[in-house]
């Protein structure tokens, strides 16, 4: 896929049919095909915005297009994604005048296709032109008006208006529709905040201090991976969110730690730079390939704290001995719907089956490092979901059956300052629209002496 003999909009065509036949994640195939292809500074950002743009969008256009398509699943799935595609920058970019999108979409279908094909988007597009859009606002019931507005599964919306009502609903749909803003954590224990903010601005990085993470950054414009404070291992990228768990965590130098289901490393490191390179950071996980990102980034960041094991973490009991560790965080593998502006795509493909299978692991990792506690020690589990079957529930679920476990409500006074008024109890549920940041939950337990 040489980017350098297409245009940007057929560049983007190919990564929608692309995400879609080879179920990748977006973020990953768009940064591999900007590397790959070695796309020009000027025209990344316009590939981002409409693939991510259309992604983001699907549902709607999709309700947009229907009466302009007579069966639309006869059309190759290129056609579909190129319509929709040029139709995103018909109804949400003011900047690309209607006239150069449908020229452009038609050359497309001409090279890619026939005259007919061509002929068959150029009508579709014009018909739209000439006739205007159907209106969602026409659409009766609300939850499904919402879901076509904010192109978010019927059966999700739903969900979250039943846990958490509309109005918050409608918020985090709406939330989920935007870019999220890159941000990074500074290592501390190599550089002050204000002298890697600094180093970025002479490099010509516009960065501003994190309202929330005292030793957090957010950029503002810039690619923080291609820095030299990046280079150096003066900082990690990392949301906002996920930074919280090390705070909840609360190690302390010398301290012996777990951290299960790890890669690619990002709350190890924090631990381990939080302890100030002193005690123990066991770092887990599944696979070799991602325990070998845990020990690039211990390198990168100069940590020597850190030793990693790939293993099931469910197996985590069998091969400790009990009672060995000070502190464990489970960061366990979730649903992922709080991250869904960083993987638009994963809207279309989770379903409700996904939540019920990932709720009976998170049960069997909960109780496999649990016995790994020591008496007094701290137990965390996070994930990067907004669902309280993953959350709450899977949490209070394991107190019931796990009597020497406590609520550990003294963990606000471990949070930064601006977190601490959206915590009531011994969790915490991080919503995207409450600072921007990834939706993250957080939940605190003690193990009785």
């Amino acid at each position: 896929m040489k980017l350098m003999k297409k245009t940007v909009r057929e560049s983007a065509m190919d990564l929608l049919v692309a995400i879609e036949k080879n179920q990748s994640y977006s973020n990953i195939l768009l940064n591999n095909t900007i590397e790959k292809n070695e796309v020009p500074a000027k025209d990344v950002g316009l590939l981002t915005e409409l693939t991510y743009g259309t992604l983001q969008r699907r549902m709607a256009l999709d309700f947009f297009l229907e009466p302009f398509i007579k069966d639309h699943k006869k059309l190759a799935n290129w056609i579909l994604h190129l319509l929709r595609l040029t139709l995103y920058q018909m109804v949400y970019l003011d900047k690309i005048p209607d006239r150069a999108a449908i020229y452009e979409a038609v050359e497309i279908a001409k090279k890619r296709g026939h005259k007919g094909i061509a002929s068959l988007v150029n009508g579709v597009l014009r018909s739209i032109q000439r006739e205007g859009l159907p209106s969602i606002n026409e659409v009766a019931d609300p939850i499904e008006r919402l879901s076509l507005e904010t192109s978010h599964p019927k059966w999700l919306v739903t969900r979250w208006v039943n846990q958490f009502g509309y109005d918050k609903t409608k918020e985090m749909c709406e939330i989920n529709l935007t870019a999220p803003l890159q941000t990074a954590r500074v290592n501390l224990t190599r550089i002050s905040r204000d002298e890697c903010i600094a180093l970025l601005k002479e490099d010509g990085f516009q960065v501003e201090k994190s309202p929330i993470i005292p030793e957090a950054i957010r950029c503002l414009k810039g690619n923080l991976a291609s820095s030299i404070p990046f280079k150096y291992g003066m900082l990690t990228i990392q949301d906002e969110s996920s930074m919280l768990a090390s705070y909840a965590l609360g190690a302390e130098e010398n301290e012996s730690i777990l951290d299960a289901c790890a890669a690619p490393g990002g709350k190890s490191t924090h631990i381990a730079e939080k302890m100030h390179n002193t005690g123990e950071v066991i770092s887990i996980d599944l696979h070799e390939h991602k325990v070998k990102l845990i020990n690039d980034n211990a390198r990168r960041l100069g940590l020597a704290n850190i030793n990693t094991i790939a293993m099931d973490s469910r197996l985590a009991g069998d091969h400790f001995k009990e009672e060995s560790f000070d502190r464990v965080l489970l960061d366990a593998p979730c649903s992922g719907l709080g991250v869904m502006r960083r993987k638009p795509d994963m809207k279309y493909t989770k379903t409700e089956q996904d939540i019920v299978q990932l709720s009976s692991i998170q049960q069997k990792l909960l109780k496999s490092v649990s016995g790994l506690v020591k008496k007094g020690g701290i137990l965390v589990y996070s994930t990067c979901t907004v669902d309280k079957e993953e959350n709450e529930k899977m949490v209070a679920a394991f107190l019931t059956e796990n009597s020497q476990f406590e609520e550990d409500s003294m963990f606000r006074d471990r949070m930064p300052e601006a977190i601490r008024p959206l915590i009531s109890s011994y969790d915490l549920q991080i919503f995207p629209q409450d600072f921007g940041s990834d939706g993250f939950y957080i939940a605190v337990l003690r193990k009785k002496v």
